[in-house]
């Protein structure tokens, strides 16, 4: 029997569609990508640019770049193709550190929820989507959607995903690894991560950062409220090495302290986003906004 705020929520996962599609600035999803119903191949250069280059014999002088030419000093032409359908890796974390929370739901459960509402809102503009998520395990490649009915059978293996690493409460893989699987998985489509950013290993600043220069990198930083603001108490712990006491919170205590992870991600060049687990579905959706293009 599912447990609320424990268990993901095939029901409340699926109702996001409607909110995701509603999130300011969608856009509604091209009909057709060519006129008519017979496939044929498609002419001319494109309107997408997909490179900058040095001129070289041959190239057409109507695709000057003049902005490069006139900095460097040495001609350069753009190279165009077809756009392309929006396409996006989603990986969210469900390792162990991810088990926690005190306030709505457990972080891996806030995790999910985001990386499910922007999955919809991907699928609502005619995009499709990967996703993966971090285990206690490895890497688990959850599958591809490109269309609703394709969303509704993903949800159901990341609810089943997440079932299971509870199973399993063994401590944190790298995050590093599990960034380097999206890396091959995702081709050249954005990549976006939920994650509270614990135990990312020695080669995550390495990675991440190549990440972030090739492509969209987007981290959602899952916080619990106890994290961003905790009250002023005294609380029993213990750890998966068998490790335990007494945390003392005194009052105020982090309530001006800056966010290592923020400064962090800020200097490696990833985009982000810190989202509070504590917030409801419309919340959650409303500040998800800022990430979108």
């Amino acid at each position: 029997m599912a447990t609320a705020g424990v268990d993901l929520d095939i029901e409340a996962l699926l109702r996001l569609r409607l909110l995701a599609s509603s999130m300011r600035g969608a856009r509604k999803p091209p009909r057709s990508p060519l006129p008519g119903a017979v496939t044929h191949r498609r002419r001319g250069r494109g309107l997408e640019v997909y490179d900058i280059r040095a001129w070289s014999d041959g190239d057409d002088i109507r695709h000057l770049d003049r902005n490069v030419t006139a900095r460097t000093g040495v001609l350069h032409v753009r190279t165009f193709r077809d756009e392309r359908e929006r396409a996006v890796m989603l990986v969210v974390d469900f390792r162990e550190s991810m088990m926690f929370g005190t306030r709505r739901v457990l972080r891996s459960v806030s995790g999910a929820e985001a990386i499910i509402a922007l999955g919809w809102r991907t699928i609502e503009e005619g995009g499709s989507v990967g996703l993966l998520a971090a285990t206690a395990k490895g890497p688990r490649f959850i599958g591809r959607a490109r269309g609703p009915r394709a969303m509704v059978s993903l949800i159901g293996e990341l609810a089943a995903a997440h079932r299971a690493a509870h199973e399993h409460p063994d401590p944190d893989p790298p995050l590093a690894d599990v960034l380097e699987e999206a890396e091959g998985l995702a081709g050249e489509s954005a990549i976006i991560v939920a994650t509270a950013l614990d135990a990312p290993g020695d080669g995550f600043d390495g990675v991440a950062e190549r990440l972030a220069r090739k492509r969209d990198l987007c981290v959602v930083l899952v916080a619990d409220r106890f994290e961003i603001n905790p009250m002023a108490g005294a609380y029993p712990y213990r750890t998966l090495g068998g490790d335990g006491g007494w945390l003392r919170v005194e009052r105020g205590a982090n309530a001006a302290a800056p966010d290592a992870r923020l400064a962090r991600l800020r200097r490696l060049g990833v985009s982000f986003l810190q989202l509070d687990a504590a917030l409801d579905a419309e919340a959650m959706v409303s500040a998800l906004e800022q990430l979108h293009g």
